[in-house]
């Protein structure tokens, strides 16, 4: 009679946090300037989501539950900080960053990833947005870590031949 080891709420949030840390720091890091800022942000929603381990219902909900306190987190920090505004008769001359080329790059980017085969583009989604390793990907697929590898390795040429990425990489 095989027994059912239950996991202590520290020894599942541990596991959790190396399986999907690095994918969560990314999320951190557009939503703040710098990678320390990012760090400081995931830590204080990995905090909060601790005291709150028991309560999140399924575990498909964590991310989801990790994303928000980062969110609500970063707009508490912004409105903290928030700068006074004082009213003048002269308006100083500001350079302004223009974020429309990044939003431009990551659509073309998109586009260039929906237009791959099926198999690809799953497979690259998985490795590069989920950041799941080629053994967690081969796993889930039902395939060999090979047929991964090859499949990541055919799909990235096809990005760096595409048309549209080459003008948009030519053009930033």
């Amino acid at each position: 009679m095989a027994e059912t080891v239950r996991r202590t709420r520290y020894e599942e949030f541990t596991a959790y946090v190396t399986d999907r840390g690095p994918a969560l720091l990314r999320m951190a890091r557009s939503l703040t300037p710098g990678h320390a800022d990012a760090e400081d942000l995931l830590q204080a929603a990995l905090l909060k989501t601790f005291f709150a381990w028991d309560r999140i219902s399924t575990p498909k909900a964590r991310d989801g539950y990790v994303r928000r306190a980062m969110v609500n987190t970063q707009i508490s920090e912004w409105r903290r900080n928030r700068l006074e505004v004082f009213p003048t008769d002269e308006i100083p001359e500001q350079r302004v960053d223009d974020p429309t080329g990044r939003s431009d790059l990551a659509d073309t980017v998109n586009r260039a990833i929906e237009r791959l085969p099926d198999r690809q583009r799953q497979i690259v989604r998985l490795r590069y947005y989920d950041d799941l390793t080629e053994a967690q990907i081969a796993d889930r697929l039902g395939v060999t870590i090979g047929t991964v590898k090859s499949t990541v390795s055919r799909a990235v040429r096809k990005l760096r031949e595409d048309a549209d990425l080459t003008i948009a990489r030519a053009t930033t």
